[in-house]
């Protein structure tokens, strides 16, 4: 019998948020939108998140906690999850990445990695 794997997708949508930021005060304030998919053939719920944010000047801020959003979703086969949450850099470009800890229904832990992704104000990168 073939082994069944969760395979969990992660897709990333950012935007900065103006009408939040103060660039003379070096506070720039970017939202992102991630949606979780469940593309394996077994159920897993989100246990908890890592990240890490480095902006423009090498400051680094890392930050852990339960779940997403307040919420631990279990998404099983082809279901997806979808959240919104906000950062805050005192540069106009900065970086995220990090990983979520989840858990198959039969109790196997395992890291789902976000890939590092760009924060940056828009015109600003080419």
């Amino acid at each position: 019998m073939d082994e069944q794997q969760c395979e969990i997708g992660i897709n990333v949508a950012t935007s900065y948020v103006d009408d939040q930021s103060e660039p003379d005060a070096d506070r720039y304030v970017f939202a992102y939108t991630i949606t979780i998919s469940n593309n394996g053939d077994v159920p897993a719920t989100l246990l908890s998140r890592h990240w890490i944010i480095t902006d423009a000047n090498g400051k680094i801020q890392e930050v852990s906690g339960d779940g997403v959003v307040g919420e631990q979703p279990h998404l099983e086969p082809g279901e997806r999850f979808r959240y919104s949450s906000g950062a805050v850099l005192e540069t106009p470009v900065g970086a995220m990445q990090g990983l979520y800890r989840m858990e198959t229904d039969e109790g196997a832990s395992f890291d789902a990695l976000i890939e590092p992704f760009t924060l940056a104000v828009p015109g600003l990168l080419h």
